[in-house]
């Protein structure tokens, strides 16, 4: 019996690595598909919207508002849903995939209020649930260096749209309704090829059990002990219920301090630099940004602050969209997007961890609050800066308003972090 136990402890000592490694490209394409395409492949497409004559500014202003909308709605639906977290993904990636090619069937629009809405709400929980499923699946494997991966899938989305239609830009154009019917077909294709990696959880489940009994992993017993007991103060500790109060608060700061520049970005450049082909590469250049922010976040100590480090992050966006509103030239607008797209998922990823910190393996409810508090401020955004924009003529006042309110988010969260410290 004990040599038995010893092979198959080696056996799957053996798989671990290429089950996380599997798992945590499955959560990437998966973030690429349901946020990079189904959320912000509107972005490099809105300028083609605008200029095919079915749409104008305002209204591309609402369009963007209702998918914050849905996303709110979906965040904040994440904590009734009692479903299995891989279910709910795989649902996400079919909607996501559907929703996306109905965009480029029609151009009636009040068809794209809705789909834009519904995809808002299937890209939060999308989002929340694969996250959780990821990061909960590498911790029972013992790879919490993996995690940094699963929040590259925004960047890698955001990156490949964004080159894509510059590229079919430069080859002559193409126009708003080929666009979204190419990235639904690319959805389609994600979702066949990473379909099987959320299968069964009770296997997956019952596997690392007795991977980590067999192996006696103090990893896996100290990871199972200090969610207990995060979820048992989160139960009846008054600090920590102030701290996940604050948590979902300050979360929101973001959603309307980078939503502004995320939504419009390519009009922006465009405005500022009529006929540069600098434009259509800016977008690209904050995904590639995300990609190697998120990828350098998850290898920072997991004793720092989490407060602390997302209050750098709110700076450095901040610093973002300075630049863009100071130096309103083609240097001005990259190392702009590369700033804000620095923390973009380095935030999500600080908040998640400071969510599990504080519920344990329950920190899907408290981060679908914070990603609701984050939607509201991405609702507010666009229809503050359409209006603003269309009477001034320029985005500069809307975006000195969301530099500002990230300097605020940031100064809370260091207060926030000394109080408790104190």
């Amino acid at each position: 019996m004990t040599d038995l136990a010893a092979r198959r402890s080696g056996s799957q000592t053996a798989r671990r690595p290429h089950a996380a490694r599997r798992a945590a490209l499955a959560c990437m394409a998966t973030l690429a598909a349901a946020l990079g395409i189904g959320r912000f492949a509107f972005t490099p497409l809105l300028p083609l919207m605008l200029h095919g004559g079915g749409l104008d500014l305002q209204h591309g202003g609402w369009l963007a508002s209702l998918n914050y909308a849905g996303y709110f709605v979906g965040a904040v639906g994440c904590a009734a849903l009692r479903f299995a977290p891989a279910r709910i993904v795989r649902a996400g990636l079919a909607a996501t995939a559907l929703l996306t090619l109905v965009m480029g069937l029609t151009h009636a629009f009040w068809i794209w209020a809705i789909v834009r809405f519904l995809g808002g709400a299937v890209s939060a929980a999308t989002f929340v649930f694969a996250s959780q499923w990821g990061l909960r699946r590498l911790a029972q494997l013992g790879a919490h260096e993996w995690g940094g991966v699963i929040f590259t899938g925004p960047g890698v989305g955001i990156a490949l749209t964004g080159l894509a239609v510059s590229a079919a830009g430069a080859l002559g154009g193409i126009d708003a309704r080929v666009g979204w019917l190419g990235f639904g077909l690319v959805c389609v294709l994600i979702a066949v090829c990473v379909w099987p990696v959320f299968g069964d959880e009770t296997r997956e489940a019952g596997e690392a059990a007795t991977s980590a009994a067999a192996s006696g992993s103090p990893a896996s017993t100290a990871s199972g002990a200090s969610a207990q007991a995060a979820t048992s103060s989160g139960s009846g500790n008054t600090s920590n219920r102030a701290d996940a109060f604050w948590l979902v608060l300050l979360y929101g700061v973001p959603g309307f301090g980078y939503i502004i520049t995320a939504t419009f970005l390519p009009v922006i450049a465009r405005h500022a630099l009529p006929g540069s082909m600098w434009p259509d590469l800016f977008w690209p250049m904050f995904g590639v940004a995300l990609i190697v922010g998120a990828l350098s976040a998850a290898r920072l100590p997991l004793h720092w602050d989490n407060r602390l480090m997302l209050a750098v992050s709110y700076v450095l966006q901040a610093l973002g969209i300075a630049l863009g509103i100071v130096w309103p030239n083609a240097a001005g607008f990259a190392f702009g997007s590369v700033l804000i797209g620095l923390p973009f998922t380095a935030i999500t990823l600080f908040a998640m961890r400071e969510a599990r910190l504080l519920r344990g393996e329950h920190a899907a409810a408290l981060m679908g609050y914070a990603t609701g508090a984050y939607g509201i401020g991405q609702i507010a955004g666009p229809l503050v800066a359409a209006p603003l924009a269309a009477s001034s003529g320029s985005f500069t006042s809307s975006l000195a308003l969301a530099a500002a309110a990230l300097v605020l988010g940031a100064l809370g969260l260091v207060w926030r972090a000394l109080r408790s410290r104190a």
